[in-house]
């Protein structure tokens, strides 16, 4: 008998092992090795709506890490709240031969509700852990569960979530019942869904991939969404915090945030109202009458991040921002739009996907998740306006690069609709610059430089302009590449008028700007806004060109030159011309004024991928422009 039981024992144990997977990492596929930092081995996320309110995830992931670049491909982090509940958390780290070396549950993960750093009130939380493995390669697998509350935000599909991960395999399963209808987008998906029934007669679609090499960071490629294989699910019914919904376009989507989550949020006290009433009562024109509102709203309130219960979509009461005078981007867009209704303006509460890379709403695909922020629109007739609510020194009008040229959703009382914001041009975008300077016989530079920063430039010299004097000019002298610079003054202010610009005036000295040896004194003719890093060479480029926004940069630079010197050697007039840019320069010689003259244009967009060679030929070539020398020698 004992005999026998060692033996069902011996048995059971190679059965164990061999049904566990292998994680060698001998094992992996040379073809997926270029590029790689790690390797998923096996991903597998399943999706179940099991009701209207009950929604469960498991996701399991095994990645092997090849080099430090991929440790933070294992940086495991999750978030949950009072309706999005986490289970079951378990993992195991291998080694290079596929042997545990350890494992981790959920008491080793850290539960952090100040993540973001700003939130006044959060009760979302992140459950966040990163294995400590110094012995690469190595390999981390880990399972969990979430059950939510809700229907409406269902879980995504990204394969190769960023560059430099390879897959060995990944699928992705979504299960419900079959009267639950759902609308899904599959992008740079090289695969088809298959649809069945499994044994409980529910509706199954299944999605699987293997074998996906690895991309490589490409320096100016497209918006990462638009070219990584993703899965979009958005529902046609759902309940979201207690409140049921319906949708198939943008126009149900917004009619249902404008109807369930922001209406009857904007009253106002008596005394508001009347206030607004009095601040714009001299006021004829509705615009400048808006402008007074925008401008009042902006010296009361503050931006704070709120993130509690249904804050995640909903707008917190008008007549609590009154009181508080703060609130986050939903809120102080409400509140602003309540001012506005108050003096009979109508507005739209606009959500926006923010940040400086121009992300659209997909027209053909509506879905709750596609933005991260509100602004508000004030559709006058023929000068469409919109706003950022949140900082209490933006003008009015004035977009920036955080939420310009992009598509985003209004929601209106007709419903939703799709806006575009507006584009700031390549030569709109402008730094202008003009700089007087005396150069003296021992090579000392003084004198003034005044810049002017417009379009989203304007914003250049935000991170300056609100500081101390002291410390204004430490941080200038950081920016400008002027050898034992010494800033005498600086004056910055900020124009908001209808086309806002910063100007920036300096007075300024260097000493030994220029080399004196030998009766010559050699100094750089572009002292302040010069290319100092080259674009990178890639070979065998995969995407296209993407130039995410235009600008344009003058430079005019004149010295007076020391007296009894004259020119002897200066920049050779350049002239470049291509579809993405253009740049020209030249140095001119007038009595004892030198002249040196720069422009360079970027006009965004999108071109082939040959053009890269183009565009780092383009930089070097300007890159070794700006350190052309101009040499002055001693004659009559």
């Amino acid at each position: 008998m004992k005999a026998f039981l060692t033996t069902l024992f011996i048995f059971l144990a190679v059965t164990c092992v061999k049904a566990q997977e292998n994680y060698d990492v001998s094992l992996i596929s040379k073809d997926l090795l270029p590029y790689a930092s790690s390797i998923v081995r096996n991903e597998e996320v399943t999706v179940e709506v099991k009701d209207l309110d009950n929604t469960l995830c498991h996701v399991k992931q095994v990645i092997t890490v090849l080099n430090k670049n991929g440790d933070d491909d294992v940086d495991i982090a999750i978030w949950h709240d009072k309706s999005r509940y986490i289970k079951d958390i378990k993992g195991m780290i291998y080694n290079q031969w596929g042997k545990p070396t350890g494992k981790f549950s959920e008491s080793d993960f850290d539960d952090d509700s100040n993540h973001d750093g700003f939130s006044l009130f959060t009760d979302l939380k992140i459950k966040h852990y990163q294995p400590r493995v110094n012995d690469y390669p190595y390999t981390v697998s880990y399972e969990y569960d979430v059950k939510s509350k809700q229907s409406l935000d269902l879980e995504s599909w990204q394969p190769i979530p960023s560059d430099g991960i390879a897959v060995e395999k990944s699928s992705y399963t979504f299960i419900c019942k079959p009267d639950f209808k759902i609308k899904y987008k599959q992008t740079n998906l090289p695969v088809k869904v298959t649809i069945g029934t499994n044994k409980l007669g529910l509706q199954t679609y299944n999605w699987q991939i293997s074998n996906l090499k690895a991309l490589k960071h490409e320096p100016y490629s497209p918006v990462y969404r638009s070219i990584m294989p993703r899965l979009e699910i958005a529902p046609e019914k759902f309940i979201y915090r207690g409140i049921s919904g319906s949708f198939t376009n943008w126009k149900e989507l917004g009619q249902w945030q404008y109807d369930k989550l922001n209406a009857g949020r904007q009253q106002l006290s008596p005394q508001t109202v009347a206030k607004v009433k009095e601040l714009t009562s001299s006021i004829t024109d509705p615009k400048a009458k808006a402008r007074k509102v925008y401008e009042y709203m902006q010296s009361k309130t503050h931006y704070i991040s709120i993130q509690v219960g249904i804050g995640g979509y909903q707008p917190f009461l008008a007549s609590d921002v009154d009181a508080q005078n703060y609130g986050d981007c939903k809120a102080l867009v409400n509140y602003t739009q309540a001012l506005l209704k108050a003096i009979n303006i109508d507005s739209y509460y606009c959500v926006v996907e923010a940040g400086p890379s121009k992300v659209n709403f997909q027209p053909d695909f509506a879905s709750m998740d596609q933005g991260n922020h509100v602004i508000l629109c004030l559709p006058f007739k023929n000068d469409t306006t919109f706003l950022e609510c949140t900082s209490q020194n933006i003008p009015f009008g004035f977009l920036g690069d955080f939420t310009d040229d992009r598509i985003v959703l209004a929601c209106t009382p007709q419903g939703g609709k799709l806006m575009h914001t507006p584009k700031y041009t390549a030569q709109a975008n402008l730094e202008q610059r003009k700089a007087n300077f005396t150069l003296s016989a021992n090579g000392n530079l003084s004198g003034t430089m005044v810049t002017n920063f417009k379009g989203t430039n304007y914003e250049d010299r935000d991170h300056v302009i609100y500081e101390s004097k002291t410390e204004q000019i430490k941080d200038l002298k950081k920016i400008y590449p002027i050898n034992n610079l010494d800033i005498e003054s600086a004056d910055l202010k900020q124009f908001k008028v209808e086309q806002p610009y910063t100007t920036e005036t300096l007075k300024i000295s260097a000493t030994d700007y220029g080399s004196v040896s030998d009766g010559k004194i050699i100094f750089l003719a572009n002292p302040a806004n010069r290319v100092s890093s080259p674009l990178r060479e890639v070979r065998n480029r995969h995407n296209d060109v993407y130039i995410n926004r235009g600008y344009t940069d003058e430079d005019e630079i004149t010295y007076t030159l020391p007296a009894g010197y004259k020119v002897d050697m200066r920049p050779k007039k350049v002239s470049i011309e291509k579809p993405f840019g253009k740049f020209e320069s030249s140095a001119t010689v007038n009595g004892d004024k030198l002249v040196y003259s720069r422009k360079l244009q970027i006009i965004d967009g999108t071109y082939s991928k040959d053009t890269y060679q183009d565009l780092v030929d383009f930089y070097q070539s300007i890159a070794d422009v700006d350190n052309d020398n101009v040499t002055l020698v001693k004659g009559n």
